[in-house]
């Protein structure tokens, strides 16, 4: 037998000891019998608007007074359970467009000083001083929000450039290319995609940029066209994540526009532009659709079905415009092809819509819910008439209403739009991951977890009264009175611990717990579904 060194075993002991009591001091709250959440601080920002039609704002994303998470589930009012275990897609920007109008508008049109621009911008896209814009859907060439027609190779009637030796990014180096890549520089996660309302005039058969079909001569001039661009804005330090093939394909006469099938959407997407993306060791993603959900049959199935399509590394997924009902499409299109990433791509604003708060909210939880990893409205910005516009949308409205030659230089107004995606971009990052909450009528809501554990539920009280709306998080309840005609936005940090909390019966199984528009939501997709069907994205004003 060997007998242990004299001091051994006092000093193992002692070490014992020590370990014991590290262990003793890192035990959870939870572990003692409190829910780890308890003490949790919650802080809440609200929006408040007071008019029928969702727009005067009284309170813009006004930051309120700290309160608690206390032990026990349950409490007053809307229950909302929320399971940062079941997590669901991952979130990559909201945001909206530098449309030609917009980018001139806050930049060369004269409209602001220098230092107006400014804050205007770091207000737009700065995480930390404004909203964090996080996605940028830059059209590619002229849209209807545009000064004036315009494509990257325009020639005189009766000339073409099959070589594309005319090809010139020199438009957009004057507005659009120096503030996206300010607004890169302000908010380094921003996601920029691109889509074209038309092709050169000369590649087709109408010779003009309005209406018309791409010649079947011009498809892989066409696709060639698009790697010009790319390459372009990446010598630009902009690097273009996503582009889609064409923005609402047959749509409209009126401005930029050009009409596809179904069948030539997926042949150019499949045979032309995809191998080229790859070829020049691009890795840009081209997104399906980019139209309503009520065309996605005609429009968006044909190259989606196609399974060699959705195996290319160059195929990212679908992109979807609210404006047509129906957005069940979009849980049906995810439930067929449970890996195909989908993005919420365009909705915009304007006096066309009944009640501009509550379509915002609507939008981004319906959208959120139904497994849209990004969402977008319309122009960033326009001027006090609503333009300026080239045969498009004379009602739309952007994130901020910039004065222009009406006598008040230098003014800009920030619209209830601005607000309304504050609550999803100011806090929630890219990188987040959406999960479980109890999907509610009274209470619209959608939850995030970022990537830094920090939750945010963002909630909608569309009454006029307050409502009383608990928190249920990790084994431990939040009561707040949230204002009538109010938007929220909850923001915690801390670790849910194994407690779920209770959940409907869709989240405990895994859903979105998605819930159908409310009647004023469905009043307004018909309404914009029937213009859709004639006009595209340039909406009427619809009556309630």
């Amino acid at each position: 037998m060997t007998l242990p060194r004299r001091g051994r075993r006092p000093r193992a002991l002692a070490a014992a000891l020590l370990v014991l009591l590290a262990l003793g001091g890192a035990l959870t709250a939870s572990e003692h019998g409190v829910p780890r959440a308890v003490g949790e601080p919650v802080t809440v920002w609200l929006t408040t608007t007071d008019d029928k039609g969702g727009r005067h704002v009284v309170r813009g994303l006004e930051k309120q007074r700290p309160f608690v998470f206390r032990e026990g589930t349950g409490g007053p009012g809307v229950r909302l359970g929320v399971d940062e275990h079941s997590r669901f897609q991952p979130f990559t920007g909201g945001g909206a467009s530098f449309t030609d109008s917009a980018a001139w508008l806050l930049n060369s049109s004269g409209a602001l000083p220098r230092a107006t621009r400014e804050k205007v911008m770091r207000r737009l896209f700065s995480p930390e001083d404004g909203i964090g814009l996080s996605f940028l859907r830059n059209p590619m060439g002229a849209s209807d929000l545009a000064r004036y027609p315009y494509s990257y190779d325009d020639l005189p009637e009766g000339k073409s450039d099959p070589d594309l030796s005319g090809f010139s990014l020199r438009h957009d180096l004057a507005d659009v290319v120096p503030l996206t890549r300010q607004a890169l520089r302000l908010n380094p996660e921003l996601t920029v995609m691109a889509s074209p309302w038309s092709a050169p005039g000369w590649m087709k058969d109408s010779g003009r940029l309005r209406g018309g079909w791409l010649n079947a001569r011009y498809y892989g001039t066409y696709a060639r066209y698009f790697v010009k661009y790319l390459r372009g804005y990446r010598d630009q330090g902009i690097p273009v994540r996503y582009v889609t093939v064409q923005n609402e394909p047959t749509c409209c006469a009126g401005y930029p526009s050009m009409s596809w099938s179904g069948t030539s959407l997926h042949y150019f997407t499949k045979e032309e532009l995809l191998p080229r993306l790859k070829a020049a060791g691009l890795s840009t993603k081209v997104l399906a659709h980019d139209w309503n959900w009520n065309t996605y049959q005609k429009y968006g199935a044909p190259t989606v079905d196609d399974p060699e399509v959705r195996r290319h590394p160059n195929f990212g997924g679908v992109a979807w415009h609210g404006y047509g009902s129906g957005i069940d499409r979009q849980q049906r299109t995810h439930s067929r092809y449970p890996g195909l990433p989908a993005f919420g791509t365009e909705h915009s604003g304007g006096d066309w819509v009944e009640d501009q708060q509550s379509a915002d909210m609507h939008d981004i939880i319906d959208y959120s819910r139904n497994w849209a990893r990004s969402v977008t409205k319309w122009s960033l910005a326009l001027d006090q008439d609503q333009g300026p516009h080239s045969g498009g949308c004379g009602v739309c409205t952007g994130l901020v209403t910039v004065h222009h030659g009406d006598g008040q230089p230098g003014r800009v107004e920030y619209t209830v739009e601005f607000y309304t995606m504050g609550h999803l971009t100011k806090f929630v990052r890219p990188g987040a991951r959406r999960i479980a909450s109890t999907a509610s009528e009274a209470v619209p809501n959608v939850a995030w977890r970022n990537p830094d554990g920090s939750k945010a539920l963002i909630a909608y009280n569309e009454s006029r009264r307050p409502r009383t709306v608990t928190l249920d998080w990790g084994g431990a309840h939040a009561t707040y009175t949230l204002p009538g005609r109010t938007s929220a936005t909850f923001t915690w940090s801390g670790a849910q611990g194994a407690a779920p909390p209770a959940l409907g019966e869709q989240e405990r199984r895994g859903g979105t717990g998605a819930l159908a528009p409310r009647p004023a939501a469905r009043r307004q997709r018909r309404a914009a579904g029937r213009r859709a069907q004639s006009v595209g994205s340039t909406p009427a004003r619809s009556s309630p």
